[in-house]
């Protein structure tokens, strides 16, 4: 068997690009994408992919530039999943709530070789190519046109905005294409897919860039381990700007699933095309559960559903209350963890059976851990920071969570140092999440390194402060940062939003009453600031930077009075 070698046969690179054709094999007929008006079936997406692909190519496009995109979750930002790696070109989703000087260092650091730009995004990316430097040519604009009346409206609110500055618009450079265009294959698997920003919490996107063989991966063990039967109904809640929508464009075509695309949306918008549209699934960060489980109808009456969604939530720990409340409406959670750079979500909370006979709290407790590896990522562990090894499974040892597997990125963009930093000769990525193992095996998230309070020598989790605030019934949003103390170091301080309509509106010393009663006194808000909404990435994380830097003007929390208090605590 020793002489059995790799061979041609047996060797093709793994991609994701292969779904598309498989879908327009299999469910040539079917609807791939639903945007208003406009339905496509999968043999109208194939073709529309292949076409652009060849004009992509026809213009200058080659293998390895980096094509942008400024758009929301539109049909043509599906498309480009597939269109721009059909090129050999590597594609960049871009967030759309960045400003424009982020947007112009972001086309910058890339060499971006061309940007499609969503008309609504129009004044944004204007702005940004009008910050490149004198020497530096900015990429050319391909406009991303849309029918509909908010379109219409649009143009009449921006009569500076000349169409002179797109070379092109998106429909047309379709319609130029050739369908029966033959889609040029990755040389190897490593070779680079897409270039992702992170999403900036730390004030500091970088620049991840992935392979063939790492999406391949991502997308077919997403498909395993949500269970995600054939030809489902998925509603685009989740940016694909984030993450590439955690790999779902792709997977989408695996299944030949009905891609629900939505410009924006609110709770409304949501419960109304799952009605229209019977959607099956659907994905979102915990901010989005918040949405969905506050919203009431036009009666007040809390809404059920008629059938069950299922629901893969992820991007931040979700706390228990808003996960018993979005379940009590009908939706099935699924919770998970992944980053940027492990191009979707790579440990999940596998449930077990015998879970369901235990009360609802508890269970949504349980389903807040964001539990095991998938079967694709080869190992998670946590690490003892200063030991470097295991941390014991005892729940409460907090270590830094490290993973490895076929998924994580090849590595940051022009950024070597940054890459070796957290992708160690040891062989682990190092996440930058501080976490603990239970003894069951379940990894849970604690905090983000950087977001840990050490008050009075005591390692202090943001994320369980959190919880407890979240089950307060008049809580809308919560996040806990540290701010200075004299006396302490650090105390938590504690940031909330009130629910609308709340009958009841707590004082800051009722809501320290209220985590008092049940928390640890050294872990209990010394603070509480009220804030009419919390400061937000458009993928829905609080910006604990934000509020960091507003505790920290605060000053000392402490007073003498305050530490003859605490002392006697």
């Amino acid at each position: 068997m020793e002489q059995l070698k790799p061979s041609p046969a047996n060797s093709t690179p793994l991609t994701p690009l292969v779904f598309l054709e498989r879908a327009a094999t299999v469910y040539g007929d079917s609807p791939s994408i639903i945007y208003n008006n406009i339905t496509y079936t999968w043999s109208d997406t194939h073709h529309r992919c292949l076409q652009l692909a060849s004009s992509l190519l026809s213009i200058g496009i080659s293998r390895g530039h980096v094509v942008s995109v400024v758009s929301p979750n539109v049909p043509a930002l599906y498309e480009l999943h597939f269109a721009v790696p059909f090129a050999a070109a590597v594609l960049n989703t871009i967030n759309t709530r960045l400003d424009a000087r982020t947007v112009s260092l972001l086309l910058q650091h890339c060499q971006s070789k061309l940007v499609f730009v969503d008309f609504h995004s129009r004044a944004l990316v204007r702005e940004a190519v009008s910050l490149f430097p004198p020497d530096l040519k900015p990429p050319p604009l391909v406009l991303i046109s849309d029918d509909d009346d908010a379109a219409v409206s649009s143009q009449s609110h921006h009569p500076n905005i000349s169409d002179d500055q797109f070379f092109s618009t998106y429909e047309s450079l379709v319609a130029k294409g050739d369908p029966e265009f033959e889609w040029i294959r990755p040389r190897t698997e490593w070779d680079p897919i897409v270039l992702n920003y992170t999403s900036g919490t730390t004030m500091s996107p970088k620049g991840v860039v992935h392979c063939h063989r790492g999406i391949f991966i991502v997308a077919v063990n997403t498909l395993s381990d949500w269970s995600v039967p054939t030809q489902p109904v998925y509603l685009w809640t989740l940016p694909m700007f984030h993450s590439n929508g955690w790999c779902f464009p792709w997977a989408m075509a695996a299944v030949g699933g009905t891609n629900i695309c939505i410009r924006k949306f609110d709770a409304s918008i949501i419960f109304d095309l799952i009605r229209r549209h019977g959607v099956t699934h659907m994905c979102g960060a915990p901010v989005v559960l918040n949405m969905l489980s506050n919203y009431r109808d036009p009666d007040k009456k809390p809404l059920k559903l008629a059938k069950p969604v299922h629901l893969v939530t992820a991007g931040a720990p979700p706390p228990a209350a808003v996960l018993l409340r979005t379940e009590s409406l009908g939706f099935k959670v699924s919770h998970g963890y992944g980053l940027t750079e492990t191009g979707g979500i790579v440990v999940s909370c596998a449930w077990k059976r015998n879970w369901n006979l235990l009360p609802a709290a508890e269970k949504a407790k349980l389903k807040a851990r964001q539990g095991v590896k998938t079967t694709a990522l080869t190992e998670v562990d946590v690490l003892d920071p200063k030991s470097g090894v295991s941390a014991k499974r005892d729940g409460s040892t907090l270590g830094e969570i490290v993973l490895r597997g076929g998924c994580i990125m090849l590595g940051y963009l022009k950024d070597p140092i940054g890459t070796r930093k957290c992708m160690t000769d040891d062989g682990w990525f190092y996440t930058g999440d501080v976490g603990v193992m239970h003894s069951d095996g379940y990894l849970e998230i604690k905090d983000r390194s950087k977001d840990v309070i050490i008050s009075g020598g005591e390692n202090l989790s943001s994320v369980e402060v959190e919880s407890v605030l979240y089950s307060n019934p008049a809580v809308n949003e919560a996040a806990v940062v540290a701010r200075p103390d004299e006396f302490w170091g650090e105390t938590p301080c504690a940031f909330v939003s009130l629910k609308e309509g709340s009958k009841s509106k707590p004082t800051e010393k009722e809501m320290i009453e209220y985590c008092r009663g049940r928390l640890p006194h050294y872990m209990v808000p010394k603070t509480v600031v009220f804030m009419d909404e919390l400061p937000k990435t458009s993928t829905g994380k609080i910006q604990k930077f934000v509020l960091r830097e507003i505790a920290e003007n605060m000053g000392s929390s402490s007073s003498p009075l305050s530490r003859s208090l605490t002392s006697r605590m």
